[in-house]
């Protein structure tokens, strides 16, 4: 059953104009009715996935670092004693580098936060101010700083091929990134994605996202210069020291249950995926009227549960073990993926199999979502 725990707080102070994600501006929030509300869920979500201690915890959003700490240790008291704690769990908060949510650092690691993301995203404040954050550079060195002093574990997020961005400005800055020794970096392409402020501005030709050509040529850049730093891709665009990966993500990426509470937020358990309202409005509602924010709960068939685990599994630098998938779903190893696209991939250098385990090499990874188009049985997906 569920060993990770994902808690969604979606207020931001403003949305950023690339961003996605469930988050939302409001001019107030009511914490004790949130509080509430988030306890009511987490506890609902325990009967349904009660089993061993959890793993892992990640508070995500929208800006969670805005949340009080008095209800961080609030909900991370009530999870404890609902599920119990592992040895040595990762509790990871993500926080954005302004000064107000800095100075609440050392207060959420006293509630029990032992892991913080920033979301620096840059390290100029011209491509700040074009990505649209409110904190500049010199804050977000500080966060960085005031984060290593009081957590034992520190990551943080950084942007590339930006418009018109050049191989050596990168490299400027990604050096800068790494001469802060952390033991984790997220470093991610731009992605224009649907329904944003940046989607707007693409299509109006306020901008031109930068070629494929040129954005590949910095995916590696970032390659060379994370593994000479001791730091190499463990997913595709997440680099850590040997040991410091995020437990977290491996939780999704290697396809095992987690509870997901808060507006938003997904979960699995049980071969059963769970999706929780979205509208921060619209959870409370559901929350006050049915004990929980659940808006739907939906039986993953088999081939589905497979070819998820494939598509998620081979983003990782350690791959598949197509025995293990054999086992847990109930194929055939060789019918889960297309052995003669394997073979052929296998000559071209971009993918490497070692007995059942099959890997996308580093030179394939930026070539990730073709190869898993061809790789992963068609009639896994579409069945």
């Amino acid at each position: 059953m569920a060993r990770a725990l994902y808690i969604h707080w979606p207020f931001c102070l403003a949305n950023c104009p690339y961003c996605d994600f469930n988050s939302h501006v409001r001019s107030g929030v009511d914490t004790a009715a949130w509080e509430d509300a988030l306890l009511a869920d987490m506890r609902f979500e325990a009967e349904k996935a009660a089993g061993e201690p959890l793993n892992s915890i990640f508070f995500g959003g929208g800006t969670p670092s805005l949340m009080p700490p008095a209800l961080v240790a609030r909900l991370l008291s009530e999870a404890e004693g609902l599920w119990g704690f592992a040895p040595g769990i990762e509790i990871t908060l993500e926080a954005n580098p302004s000064s107000v949510e800095t100075a609440n650092f050392a207060s959420l690691a006293a509630a029990g936060v032992n892991r913080a993301s920033l979301g620096v995203q840059a390290l100029d404040n011209e491509v700040l101010r074009f990505l649209g954050r409110l904190h500049d550079a010199g804050e977000a060195l500080d966060a960085l700083a005031t984060a290593q002093r009081h957590f034992e574990r520190v990551s943080f997020d950084l942007i590339y091929a930006r418009p018109d961005q050049s191989e050596k400005q990168w490299r400027e800055e990604l050096a800068r990134a790494l001469d802060f020794r952390t033991g984790h970096l997220s470093l991610y392409q731009l992605t224009i994605e649907p329904q944003t402020r940046f989607a707007t501005d693409v299509r109006r030709q306020v901008f031109a996202p930068l070629d494929d050509e040129r954005a590949a040529d910095l995916f590696a850049v970032t390659q060379e210069m994370t593994v000479a730093a001791g730091l190499p891709a463990y997913e595709i665009s997440n680099h850590a020291r040997p040991g410091e990966e995020s437990r977290h993500n491996l939780t999704y990426w290697r396809y095992r249950d987690y509870a997901g509470i808060g507006p938003g937020a997904h979960g699995r358990r049980g071969g059963v995926a769970t999706l929780r309202h979205r509208k921060p409005e619209n959870y409370l509602a559901a929350v006050a009227r049915q004990g929980h924010g659940l808006q739907d709960e939906r039986a993953l068939d088999r081939p589905e549960q497979a070819s998820e685990a494939l598509l998620m599994g081979l983003r990782l630098a350690e791959g598949v073990d197509l025995e293990n998938l054999s086992v847990r779903f109930g194929y055939a190893p060789e019918d889960l993926v297309d052995h003669d696209k394997l073979a052929l991939h296998q000559r071209l250098g971009l993918v490497r199999q070692d007995g059942s385990r099959v890997t996308v090499t580093p030179a394939g990874m930026p070539l990730l979502d073709a190869l898993l188009a061809d790789l992963v049985v068609a009639d896994l997906v579409t069945a």
